[in-house]
């Protein structure tokens, strides 16, 4: 037994194809934010002007942000996307500090890292900085676990 609806509301009118309030609106995931990318980091001179240079033994960490579209083609939501970039463990060495590596009681072997490696630290280490574009972390030259090729190999637990 099937109960075909034509019409609802006081007036009897009919049902609507779509809703005309959110027709027009963009879901979350496809809202394009202006954030920065390792490689503009580099080439780009206002970018550079505007970020902080790591002081004594820290580096500055671009943190990997995941793309919004699965390889599937599954649009994330930004709540997703936001808490991947808080708990993301890999990030890009955009710079170190003067005294970063220098103390040759902690590293006899050398650096463990330089600008441009894509690397892997604690989960919740350095402190986090926003500036237009993006969200950067300062870490401690220590607070390096691994240097890794690349980042999309690497899956958040």
């Amino acid at each position: 037994m099937t109960k075909e609806v034509a019409s609802f509301g006081k007036g009897g009118q009919p049902i609507p194809d779509t809703v005309e309030r959110f027709k027009d609106v963009k879901l979350e995931a496809q809202v394009e934010e202006k954030t920065f990318t390792p490689e503009e980091i580099h080439s780009d001179e206002e970018l550079q002007s505007k970020l902080p240079q790591p002081t004594g033994y820290r580096m500055l960490i671009l943190p990997f942000s995941r793309k919004a579209k699965t390889k599937g083609g599954i649009l994330l939501a930004e709540s997703t996307l936001e808490k991947e970039r808080i708990s993301t463990n890999v990030g890009f060495v955009v710079s170190l500090g003067p005294d970063a590596y220098k103390d040759e009681s902690k590293f006899p072997d050398g650096a463990w890292c330089k600008p441009r490696d894509w690397v892997i630290f604690g989960r919740y280490a350095g402190a986090r900085l926003k500036i237009e574009g993006g969200e950067l972390r300062l870490l401690n030259d220590d607070e390096i676990l691994a240097v890794i090729d690349n980042p999309e190999d690497i899956q958040s637990a």
